[in-house]
């Protein structure tokens, strides 16, 4: 068996009355699937690596965006096992793919896997794990857009949000870090209280609080008609909020964006030995009639 991008492609949640639907938007073509080697942008598609100059294929303008035009997303991964609950139905199911080195333009020969576990408490949980035969920069997640009207509502506006984050990252206007880490205090990025989305369109970087400290509360969203709710929680250090005009948010656990070119960031780089490990896990619940 295999997949398009380890791809999530649907996820069924009850709202305060008992009814069944799909919170998963498919909007583009990265919705709900892996992406990488390397989630969001990395600048002018080169970066430094132990003294050596490595350049990848762009695809957003001179920028590399979610790891190419031939990214994760895009590649057929397989299935390596997967677990069936009491139903019959699928509980945990994991993917595998394998990347070969000078992947667009990465270096190493990449073996990587992601595994989607959904229990009876409505937790989504995502492991990902990866190995390298050479020295590589690595930066995964996924890009499930949400809208927990399940499609009641077009807009994403009224429903509130929560982000765990006291700081973020400023970009350049192609939407590059400019390397500072910025307060959100009086910014049109402070969720550190929950509030509606409102209709800005946001393609932003948030700094979690304790990113250091293993798994942790990142975020909560709420949409009070449905009476849904959402948590995130990650051993990430970043949440790229996106929204866009898809009448849908996404709250992609990553490393920061463009990191190999930021001394000052905290490292992704992979090297032969070690083993990447992330964990996010998305917790779905319904509000009381």
């Amino acid at each position: 068996m295999a997949a398009s991008g380890a791809a999530i492609t649907g996820i069924f949640v009850r709202d305060r009355a008992g009814r069944v639907a799909d919170v998963s938007v498919a909007a583009g073509g990265s919705a709900g699937k892996t992406v990488g080697r390397f989630a969001n942008r990395i600048a002018n598609a080169r970066f430094s690596l132990d003294g050596r100059d490595y350049l990848l294929a762009p695809n957003e303008g001179p920028n590399t965006l979610h790891g190419g035009p031939d990214g994760f997303s895009k590649r057929t991964w397989m299935v390596a096992s997967q677990r069936t609950g009491e139903a019959g139905e699928t509980s945990r199911i994991e993917f595998v793919l394998r990347s070969p080195d000078g992947d667009q333009g990465f270096p190493g020969n990449l073996q990587c896997s992601v595994a989607y576990e959904f229990d009876d408490t409505g937790a989504l949980r995502l492991d990902y794990a990866a190995f390298t035969d050479a020295p590589t920069v690595l930066n995964l997640t996924n890009h499930a857009y949400f809208n927990l009207s399940a499609g009641a509502r077009p807009s994403i506006a009224g429903q509130r949000l929560h982000i765990a984050a006291s700081s973020y990252l400023p970009v350049d206007g192609a939407m590059i870090p400019t390397g500072a880490i910025v307060s959100v205090a009086g910014t049109p990025f402070d969720f550190r209280a929950a509030r509606p989305i409102g209709t800005e369109a946001y393609d932003r970087t948030f700094v979690l609080d304790g990113w250091n400290s293993g798994l942790r509360f990142a975020a909560e969203a709420y949409d009070e008609t449905s009476g849904r709710g959402l948590i995130v929680e990650t051993t990430e250090q970043s949440l790229q909020l996106y929204t866009g005009k898809a009448g849908a948010f996404a709250l992609e656990t990553q490393h920061f964006p463009d990191a190999p070119n930021h001394p000052g960031f905290p490292s992704t780089v992979l090297r032969p030995g070690e083993t990447f490990g992330s964990t996010t896990i998305y917790r779905f619940s319904a509000a009381e009639p």
